[in-house]
């Protein structure tokens, strides 16, 4: 069964949420988009708005789905979300660091192989976004 990964793509001001993580010790220091697993009974919005709760102490808007499946690893799949703030600051509750990364920054951090092509998906919509 493959378990599904929900990440938010938060935009603000033509900037994008990056989040650092801390664990497991094969992934930390590398930046990803903020989200977590869909609990049995969730919807992916619904996991999406808890994870982003939990994690960064925010509450988010859930917008369109950005491309299809992103694999993980034989077992799980990311859907990325295009997101919105509606409240609160963003902070890293569970992770290393935070950063906006705007158009110039994008690649300034070492994203981790399956957040990477996500930001270049990404990063055409990003500047076609009201």
């Amino acid at each position: 069964m493959t378990v599904v990964v929900v990440a938010a793509a938060i935009i603000s001001d033509g900037r994008v949420l990056a989040a650092q993580r801390a664990e497991p010790p094969e992934l930390a220091g590398g930046w990803e988009f903020p989200g977590g697993k869909v609990d049995p009974g969730e919807s992916e919005a619904e996991a999406l708005v808890r994870e982003c709760r939990e994690e960064l102490g925010v509450e988010i808007a859930v917008g369109e789905q950005v491309g299809g499946d992103w694999p993980l690893t034989s077992d799980y799949v990311m859907r990325v979300y295009l997101s919105t703030l509606l409240a609160g600051t963003p902070v890293p509750k569970e992770h290393m660091a935070l950063r906006w990364l705007g158009p110039q920054d994008y690649y300034s951090v070492p994203w981790l192989a399956a957040d990477l092509p996500v930001m270049k998906a990404l990063e055409e919509r990003i500047r076609i976004l009201p």
